[in-house]
C-alpha cells in the first residue's frame, strides 16, 4: 500500500512523532493507522530506555490548585536542557502531569507511574512519559509530587522565573477573599526569594539548633578579641548570633522583601487586622529545579556535532 502525506500527516498529528518515522511506521505496517500508532509507541519505549542513563537536571516546576482553592498540588519534571524545558510541548505535558497528581490518589512515586495516564487510560503514566521521551527526544524524569490539603483556609500558589521555581502555600483563615488571596500570593513570593526552611522557630529540630550552637561556640572562643570574656557574655554573644540565623531560616522571622521596616509575621498581623480574622501561615512547599541534582556540563557546539555524526 502506498503510505501519502495525508497519512504521514495524520499519524504526526495523532502521536508526535517525527515525519520519517511515522513514514517508515506506516510502510511498516502497510498503511494501518492503529498499527503504525503501536508501532512507534514500541519504538519510542526503546528510544526512552536508550536515554535513560541521561542526567536529567533541567525542567520546570508547575502547580495545580482545585477552583475552591483547598487542594494544591506541586510537581517537578526534568528534562536534560533548558532549551527542551521552553518547549510549549514540555510545559503541556508538565500542566498535564500536574493535573494528574491533582486528580491522583498515590502517595508516592511508583504508585503514581502505575496509574493510567488520564489523556489516554490506555496508558500508564510511566508509559506516557516513555512516550514523551521519544517524542522530544530527551531523557525526562517526574522527579516529585507533593499534595498541600487546606482544612482551615486555602492554598496559593507560584511560579517563579517561568517555573524554575515553584511554590504552595497553606493559610489557615476562616474567610476567603481578595485580600487572603494577594497575602497568601505575597508569601509564596517572600518564600521563592528568601527560601526559609520553617515557618516558625518551633518548627526548627532541636539537633539542629544544638549542632549550630556548638559551631557558633567554637567560633566564638576561636577569635583572640574574646579570650578573657566571661562565660555569661560568651553565651549571650551565642544566643544573638543563633537568634539572626534563626530569622533567615524561620519565614515569619524574615523581613518582608516588599516592606523591609517589618517582618514576615508583623505583615500576616496586619492582613489579620484588615480581614477581621487571624491569618496564618500553616506550612508551604518550595520546589527549585534540578537542586540537589548533579548537571551535566557539555559544550553546546559539540553535543551539535555529536548528534550531526549520527
Amino acid at each position: 500500500m502506498e503510505v501519502t502525506a495525508s497519512m504521514v500527516k495524520e499519524l504526526r498529528e495523532m502521536t508526535g512523532a517525527g515525519m520519517m518515522d511515522c513514514k517508515k511506521a506506516l510502510a511498516a505496517t502497510e498503511g494501518d493507522m492503529e498499527k503504525a500508532v503501536e508501532f512507534l509507541r514500541e519504538k519510542g519505549l526503546a528510544a526512552a530506555e536508550k536515554k535513560a542513563g541521561r542526567i536529567a537536571a533541567e525542567g520546570m516546576v508547575d502547580t495545580n490548585v482545585s477552583a475552591d482553592g483547598k487542594t494544591g498540588v506541586i510537581v517537578e519534571v526534568n528534562s536534560e536542557t533548558d532549551f527542551v524545558a521552553k518547549n510549549e510541548k514540555f510545559r503541556d505535558y508538565v500542566a498535564a502531569v500536574a493535573a494528574q497528581a491533582a486528580a491522583s490518589q498515590a502517595t508516592d512515586m511508583d504508585s503514581f507511574l502505575a496509574e493510567p495516564w488520564s489523556l489516554d487510560k490506555s496508558l500508564t503514566v510511566k508509559e506516557q512519559l516513555s512516550s514523551m521521551i521519544a517524542v522530544i527526544g530527551e531523557n525526562m524524569n517526574i522527579r516529585r509530587f507533593e499534595k498541600v490539603i487546606a482544612e482551615n483556609g486555602i492554598v496559593v500558589s507560584y511560579i517563579h522565573g517561568g517555573g524554575r521555581i515553584g511554590i504552595l502555600v497553606e493559610l489557615e483563615s476562616s474567610v476567603n477573599n481578595a485580600e487572603v488571596q494577594e497575602a497568601g500570593k505575597n508569601i509564596a513570593m517572600q518564600i521563592a526569594a528568601m527560601s526559609p526552611k520553617y515557618v516558625t522557630r518551633d518548627e526548627v529540630p532541636a539537633d539542629f539548633i544544638e549542632h549550630e550552637k556548638d559551631i557558633i561556640r567554637a567560633q566564638i572562643k576561636n577569635d583572640p578579641s574574646n579570650s578573657k570574656k566571661p562565660d555569661n557574655i560568651i553565651e549571650k554573644m551565642l544566643e544573638g548570633r543563633l537568634t539572626k540565623e534563626l530569622k533567615e531560616i524561620c519565614l515569619v522571622d524574615q523581613l518582608y522583601v516588599k516592606d523591609t521596616n517589618m517582618s514576615v509575621g508583623q505583615y500576616l498581623e496586619s492582613v489579620s487586622k484588615q480581614v477581621g480574622t487571624t491569618v496564618s501561615v500553616k506550612r508551604f512547599v518550595r520546589y527549585e529545579t534540578g537542586e540537589g541534582l548533579e548537571k551535566k556540563n557539555e559544550n553546546f557546539a559539540e553535543e551539535v556535532a555529536k548528534q550531526m555524526e549520527k
